[in-house]
């Protein structure tokens, strides 16, 4: 069984490999940093698919970069069988063909990495890189332990004291390594004398013991036959048989020693036969032939090994014997043992590494980045300036030459010094390519030393056409005219738009905007536009939309440009005023030439067209119009009072050629101004008088006074008020104020002539105006003296003196209207009669009014008719009612 040693050993040693390749596999930034490579670990055997590890993710890389990220493996990589890369997330998976530990790593021992390498080529060219990669194949258990040879022979010395312990050279081998290799040993019989423990020497190789456990006497058993039995580590454990003879015999009491149980040689693939490798020392206190040592391989040394390399039994002498592979690495270990006559052998293990020679000239090995078939690398025209096209390696150079390498050929491309590795040059673009300037391009590489040119190589270039150029019209503003009531699909333009690009990408599709107005037809391959229907400029006049043009290359190319189509126009609208009438009110004595008011015409045609000129068709000697603005004026100021309302017919003619016109009534209502005041038409004069009976009841109608006003409305409205009385007794008769109408008060006492001054006054604004007259009542029951009541009439001058205006104002009305042509008669007999009274008063005025009394008795009382015939009085009213209209 494995010892207590044994396993912490193991337990150490794993754990501290196991952090290393953690601190490596979870810190890939960091390693990439210092140039160093992504270690990744994956058991041998893996099964396809199975992931290794992420490159992208372990480096940190920001994959939201535009454009994306790309992985690529270098080509013509052995290693690069046994993995598949994931261009875009840089996952790293095993493929179909399986990574086997012992084959790949035949010359690694234990405590020895197997590996394999790969170089990673992380594109675009703005993050380019080369990332370094080493996948660490972890052993499995697949392989059981074996021994040389089916049958062992163990040589024990009968004097071999208990606890002796014997090496059993012709140990098992198991390929696998670590806890998969052989752990321990162990025997099917003991035979109650023996038991097994296992060492582990300086290389870490186990070599089971064979122990005495009690003492031996070759004459009772000279021979002992068991089976020993190899035990790996693995889960489940595997085991490997072999038959174990143990022979009793005679031995001295000393044994050989090697100085050094442990040498490492190193010889490169090309030496020549015969070299020596080593020189093996063991030496034997013993005299004599007891200490005659001989040199002999252990049985687990295979024949060919043993014919490669000539152990010198004598002298312990390792040489070359034979030849080997200088293109290969590869490690042997050779178990020597040291024999002395009846002694255990001493065991020495001898290891010799294999550097594989650099044969033959340089090589310049190329690994392409771009896509590469035949020696032709093809490169897409839309690439980026420095776009990597490919890795040269120079291989098998003199390390003691310096060696250059350089470019030569015509085009947008360099060659330089990858500065992370030695021997390694990137070729690059300076600028991106253009396809419609150059198809191919043809570069040669050369490496040159002091002595002239050594390598020369030839890379072809072909510049793949992409669509990068998009349409182009030729007018980016397309201005078109066309009159309207056009005929349905009617020509408006061809469009033209050429595309630099070849092949199919060149080719143009024209499509209207989706701002087009259905109305338009733009055909797709011809480019030529079209109006489906009549346009009508009243209802749009401009239209204004975008057309593109399409290429057919993938992904697709297109520029715009803008259509404007304007409508011109023709006279097909005739004006139209905004009503169908019109009527304007506007104040008499309005002043000549006022605005009376606007009329609002509209054409819907511009231009000329739209112009529209206002003309009257009557009336024009009274009224005038504005023809561009529409104001309608009157030459003179108008009268209400002649007339009141007037009807004019306007018409409206445009500028187009024929003219079209319309016509439209307006008329014009005169609003009455309160500029006439009344006019008193009866009584007729202020002279004039009439005769009351003193017996006339009170409440009794005497009389009325009527006027008339030629205005309208509350201009026109009448209202009577006694403003003075003279002469009988006050307050003797009322006047009712809306009809004029005198009626007594009291019973009359005094006799006499009563005056009454009458205000005649209408509701006009702002001011109202009146007119006066006198109303005369005589109170008496007969006229006797006509010259005496004349006579008091001529008194009441005083009342025209006091209230002078107003007489002067009714009077100034009476002759204007001349309402009663005798008054110049009227006016000069009482002027004589005045007179003739004056000189006879003094003498005869008693006897004459007796005389007259007495005469007056006989008589009928006489009256002076105040009041106009019936007929005269009917027309008058019908006139005020007229004028109130």
């Amino acid at each position: 069984m494995v010892s207590d040693k044994r396993v912490h050993r193991l337990i150490t040693r794993g754990e501290i490999q196991g952090l290393c390749v953690l601190l490596l596999y979870t810190s890939p930034l960091s390693c990439f940093s210092n140039f160093s490579p992504l270690i990744y670990k994956m058991k041998e055997g893996s099964p396809k698919g199975t992931l290794i590890g992420a490159i992208g993710a372990d480096l940190h890389l920001d994959f939201s970069v535009d454009p994306p990220l790309l992985f690529n493996l270098a080509q013509k990589k052995i290693s690069a069988q046994y993995v598949e890369l994931n261009n875009t997330t840089g996952e790293l998976f095993t493929s179909a063909v399986q990574m086997d530990r012992e084959s790949l790593c035949a010359d690694r021992g234990e405590g020895q990495s197997c590996a394999l390498a790969l170089d990673v080529f992380i594109l675009p060219q703005q993050y380019f890189q080369l990332v370094k990669v080493r996948i660490l194949i972890e052993d499995v258990n697949d392989n059981r332990p074996r021994f040389p040879s089916e049958e062992i022979r163990l040589t024990v010395p009968e004097n071999a004291p208990v606890n002796a312990r014997f090496a059993v050279e012709q140990s098992a081998v198991d390929p696998d390594l670590g806890v998969n290799g052989v752990q321990t040993y162990w025997l099917v019989n003991d035979f109650g004398v023996f038991t097994l423990d296992v060492e582990e020497n300086e290389g870490g190789e186990l070599t089971p013991f064979l122990i005495v456990t009690e003492s031996l006497d070759r004459e009772q058993q000279a021979e002992y036959v068991t089976d020993i039995i190899a035990e790996d580590g693995g889960t489940p454990p595997l085991l490997g048989t072999a038959t174990l003879r143990i022979i009793i015999s005679d031995v001295n009491d000393n044994c050989p020693k090697f100085a050094k149980a442990q040498v490492n040689v190193t010889v490169y693939g090309n030496a020549t036969r015969g070299t020596q490798l080593a020189r093996l020392h063991a030496y034997d206190p013993d005299q004599g032939a007891n200490a005659q040592i001989t040199y002999s391989y252990s049985e687990r040394v295979t024949t060919e090994t043993r014919s490669l390399f000539h152990l010198d039994a004598a002298t312990g002498v390792i040489k070359l014997a034979g030849k080997m592979d200088a293109n290969a690495a590869k490690l042997y270990k050779l178990t020597v043992l040291a024999n002395g006559p009846a002694c255990i052998p001493d065991v020495a293990t001898v290891t010799i590494r294999v550097i594989k020679v650099v044969s033959g000239p340089p090589l310049l090995a190329p690994r392409y980045i771009a896509a590469e078939k035949d020696g032709m690398v093809s490169l897409k025209e839309s690439e980026p300036a420095f776009t990597p096209v490919a890795f040269y390696t120079v291989k098998n150079a003199d390390p003691r030459q310096k060696l250059e390498c350089l470019l030569e050929g015509s085009g947008p491309f360099r060659l330089t010094p990858y500065e992370r590795l030695k021997n390694e040059y990137l070729l690059e673009t300076t600028e991106p390519l253009d396809y419609e300037m150059r198809q191919e391009y043809e570069l040669a590489i050369l490496c040159r030393h002091h002595h002239g040119v050594v390598l020369k190589t030839v890379v072809r270039v072909q510049v793949e056409d992409e669509n990068d150029n998009a349409p182009v019209f030729k007018q980016s503003l397309l201005e078109i005219f066309v009159e309207e009531n056009n005929a349905p699909n009617t020509f408006l333009a061809k469009l033209q738009a050429t595309d630099a690009d070849s092949g199919s990408r060149g080719e143009v599709a024209y499509l209207l905007g989706s701002d087009a107005p259905p109305v338009f037809h733009l055909d797709r391959q011809v480019g030529v536009l079209t109006v489906t229907t009549s346009l009508d400029r009243e209802e749009k006049e401009t239209y204004r939309f975008m057309v593109r043009a399409v290429d057919r290359g993938s992904p697709r190319k297109e520029s715009i440009a803008t259509v404007v189509v304007t409508v011109q126009d023709r006279n097909d609208n005739s004006p139209r005023f905004i009503n169908k009438d019109f009527t304007f009110f506007v104040p008499e004595n309005f002043p000549g030439f006022g605005e009376i008011g606007v009329l609002s015409v509209t054409d819907a045609d511009a231009g000329e067209n739209g112009w529209v000129a206002l003309s009257i068709l009557n009336g024009s000697d009274i009224f005038v119009i504005d023809t561009g603005r529409g104001a309608l004026r009157a030459k003179t100021s108008l009268d209400r009072e002649q007339q009141g309302t007037y009807h004019l017919w306007i018409e409206a003619v445009d500028g187009g050629k024929p003219a079209l016109s319309c016509v439209t009534m307006v008329t014009v209502l005169l609003l009455d101004v309160n500029d006439n005041p009344p006019i008193v038409l009866f009584p007729q004069s202020n002279q004039s008088y009439m005769l009351v009976l003193p017996s006339t009841l009170p409440g009794t109608s005497i009389t009325e006074v009527y006027a008339v006003d030629r205005d309208t409305g509350m201009n026109a409205v009448i209202a009577y008020s006694i403003i003075k009385r003279l002469g009988g007794e006050p307050g003797s008769f009322d006047i009712d104020p809306n009809t004029g109408n005198i009626t007594l008060r009291k019973t009359l006492s005094d006799r006499g002539l009563y005056s009454l001054l009458v205000k005649v006054s209408d509701h006009g604004q702002p001011e109202p105006l009146h007119a006066t007259v006198l109303v005369n009542l005589f109170v008496n029951e007969t006229v006797s003296n006509e010259s005496y009541i004349q006579s008091l009439l001529l008194r009441q001058a005083t009342i025209e003196i006091e209230d002078g205006s107003a007489l002067r104002e009714s009077r100034q009305w009476i002759p204007d209207r001349q309402v009663f042509p005798c008054q110049p008669v009227l006016i000069g007999l009482s002027a004589t009669c005045l007179g003739l009274f004056i000189m006879v008063v003094s003498l005869s005025v008693y006897v004459s009014c007796r005389k007259l009394r007495k005469h007056k008795k006989k008589r009928l009382g006489v009256e002076i008719p105040l009041k106009m015939n019936s007929d005269m009085q009917a027309v008058d009213r019908k006139l005020m009612e007229i004028s109130n209209i």
